[in-house]
């Protein structure tokens, strides 16, 4: 989830709220220092290697990283005649970012902040897809700049978890295992031992999360992607590697015969795919 994007505190669509009888702005954005060291990989060079970094957050965008322009290599930057206005930050410059290759557009400044903004001054961003990767240290970094505020817990659990089509029982076990992750709704996964795998035709479709790695579908009775499992993820959500996941918005889920209904958090806006998504050195 994070401070800004899909169902944060900031996003705009909110499960939560803030607990106060002010008006809050329509807006809100954050910025805080990273307090870590970040490095950007563009044409085989290092461009950016910094430990003053101030993370923004902007409703519904994912943290973006603004690296002190000392720490950036100055002819890495190429200024264009590209001026845009963020609708809160003011007049944004554009950079084409060089090596031995160049990307347009790859890189921005706020010219002409305003005084309460005046932790992004002197500070430059990277496109994140122009870039040829982001580290944390020596690891890469996959998605998105870090974000502080997301969080994953994976739990075992003796509960019952019931699937059906119709009249078909796709899954029942009395081990599912349940995927926390902040902001959203809880997911449930099940171990395929319980789950009829005749019944799983595998979609085409794929999706990515920065913090779990890659998704693979299947199509169940005629309902298209209707489940879903990763298949070696991230570290951070090995527990739930080759196990399967039901949307109970296509299916009925039944937990402790309690069918389990579409709640806020629960329909996800997938993140596109990273460039090659193999993580570390």
């Amino acid at each position: 989830m994070g401070l800004s994007w899909q169902q944060g505190p900031l996003a705009g669509v909110s499960v939560g709220r803030f607990l106060t009888d002010v008006p809050l702005p329509a807006r809100l954005l954050y910025a805080e220092p990273a307090r870590r060291r970040l490095r950007v990989r563009f044409s085989d060079d290092w461009i950016a290697d910094s430990e003053d970094v101030v993370l923004l957050h902007e409703p519904g965008r994912y943290p973006v990283a603004y690296f002190a322009i000392s720490d950036v290599r100055p002819e890495a930057l190429e200024p264009t005649e590209r001026i845009t206005v963020h609708r809160d930050l003011g007049p944004t410059a554009w950079y084409t970012v060089r090596g031995h290759r160049e990307a347009q557009r790859a890189a921005w400044a706020h010219t002409h902040l305003p005084e309460h903004a005046t932790l992004l001054r002197d500070r430059v961003a990277f496109a994140w897809r122009a870039m040829d990767a982001f580290y944390d240290e020596d690891e890469r970094i996959v998605g998105h700049a870090p974000d502080n505020y997301h969080r994953i817990d994976i739990r075992r659990s003796s509960r019952h978890l019931m699937v059906r089509a119709g009249t078909g029982v796709i899954a029942d076990t009395t081990t599912p295992v349940v995927l926390y992750e902040s902001g959203f709704a809880p997911r449930w996964y099940v171990q395929r031992g319980d789950v009829d795998g005749t019944a799983l035709n595998p979609s085409r479709t794929t999706t990515f999360c920065p913090y779990k790695g890659s998704a693979a579908y299947y199509d169940i009775a005629g309902r298209s992607d209707a489940a879903w499992y990763y298949r070696d993820p991230f570290s951070e959500a090995a527990g739930i590697d080759d196990l399967v996941s039901f949307d109970p918005e296509k299916l009925e889920v039944f937990l402790d015969d309690r069918r389990l209904l579409p709640q806020p958090g629960q329909h996800v806006v997938a993140h596109g795919g990273d460039r090659n998504l193999q993580v570390g050195g």
